[in-house]
């Protein structure tokens, strides 16, 4: 065959390889072990993503009965501040305290939910590079691409989970609870040394994100799309996916496809198409305005509950910006996963926006705007935040509760948007 054939084929010498070599013979062994491995993972092989994440954190002690208690303790008294200042009942049903480990173990479901469409699309571009000659050979081998875009992502996943681990401080820091629904969860290991780094008490730190977690979900509990809503616009971005054939030759020729490790190592942002399609933009856009609502929504309530009740609040708030601007947990998920660069102006933005709302129609005009995805604010209205409370008070005039079962039954984004609708 030609030099286009991937993964060195080409070499074997003839047209063909031919089936009786002992050495085909062999190749063809481990292409079958490697491929009953991975097909029977998924689009992304999470058997190995979480070996891969495990491997590479430090040991850490158990988290103990009084490490739970104080978790409790935080959320509890987080959630009795929230009430004077959110609308909404809790969302919190249940509390925990975890390891990293445990994090990447209870958070699995949603990490399936976020990656396997981008991975499943994937697979399917990767399939692609199967040569008809060479499909016919293999028979039902042919689906190898898929099992080989499988373990890619698990790699990658794996080395991204790891690095997540070591600095999330709770389930919700990413932007959209990761855990059981109504489980607020925080990470006392990651808490204490985040504590150390801003030299403040650890117990005011853990209030603080508590109060954030606990927000986070009675956010999520109240606004029932939400988050379908940021699945959908994953979704949308993934059905753009395409594959740069001559990449992906050239970044694979001189990788050993029977080490896992090897494909940690390959930057599948070279392999996929680089340039973003119209309705690419779109989906980032709409996830970009979505996930800064939601942190700015944050902002002001934790604010408005606090008041003047924790006296390091300026500087607990100070350097969760600085997190945000620098690459937080948040902000490494969603370049990772879509190559989307979450911009802090965004959130400053959105946190205005919310602060004159709340002025301007109080608490309860503010939480109505969550009732239905077409009620919230675009990405224009976060280039002008002070004056989406304005245009907004026509909708008092509205009767908001016939937006109600539309919010729970809300399907998840379809392919009917136009190119640059961001919402």
């Amino acid at each position: 065959m030609g030099s286009d054939i991937p993964f060195g084929f080409g070499n074997l010498g003839g047209d063909l390889p031919d089936p009786n070599d002992p050495r085909v013979q062999q190749m063809m062994q481990q292409l079958q072990q490697m491929m009953a491995q991975s097909l029977s993972s998924g689009p992304v092989n999470w058997q190995l993503a979480k070996q891969l994440a495990e491997s590479e954190l430090k040991a850490e002690n158990v988290v103990g009965p009084a490490e739970q208690a104080q978790v409790a303790e935080a959320v509890r008294l987080a959630d009795l501040w929230l009430d004077s200042a959110v609308n909404w009942p809790s969302g919190v049903t249940a509390t925990d305290a975890w390891t990293r480990k445990q994090w990447i173990s209870r958070t699995e479901d949603s990490w399936k939910q976020l990656a396997e469409p981008l991975a499943a699309q994937m697979g399917e571009a990767m399939q692609t590079l199967v040569p008809e000659e060479m499909a016919g050979m293999l028979g039902p081998m042919a689906d190898l691409m898929k099992g080989v875009g499988s373990a890619l992502f698990g790699a990658q996943m794996g080395q991204a989970l790891a690095k997540l681990a070591g600095e999330v401080l709770s389930s919700t820091e990413v932007g959209l609870p990761l855990g059981k629904t109504g489980v607020a969860a925080l990470l006392p290991g990651n808490l204490a040394a985040y504590a150390e780094g801003l030299e403040l008490p650890v117990e005011e730190v853990r209030l603080y994100v508590a109060l954030r977690e606990a927000a986070t979900h009675r956010l999520f509990t109240h606004a029932p799309w939400l988050r379908s809503h940021l699945l959908g616009a994953l979704e949308a971005y993934a059905r753009e996916i395409r594959i740069d054939e001559s990449a992906i030759e050239e970044a694979m020729s001189g990788m050993d496809p029977m080490d896992p490790e090897a494909a940690a190592t390959l930057d599948l942002s070279e392999v996929f198409k680089t340039e973003d399609t119209d309705q690419q933009k779109a989906a980032l856009s709409r996830l970009g305005t979505t996930l800064a609502l939601i942190a700015g929504w944050v902002n002001v309530v934790v604010a408005d509950a606090v008041g003047e009740r924790l006296p390091t609040m300026d500087r607990l708030m100070e350097s969760a910006r600085r997190r945000r601007a620098t690459g937080g947990p948040a902000e490494q998920t969603f370049e990772a996963l879509v190559g989307l660069e979450l911009d802090p102006a965004k959130v400053r933005a959105a946190t205005r926006l919310w602060q004159s709302l709340t002025e301007a129609r109080g608490v309860e005009g503010r939480e109505a705007v969550w009732a239905h995805p077409d009620l919230m604010p675009s990405a224009a209205d976060l280039e002008h935040p002070e004056g989406f409370a304005s245009v907004s008070e026509a909708l008092e005039e509205l009767d908001m509760s016939m937006f109600d079962q539309l919010a729970v039954n809300d399907p998840k984004d379809e392919d009917d948007e136009e190119p640059g609708d961001d919402k």
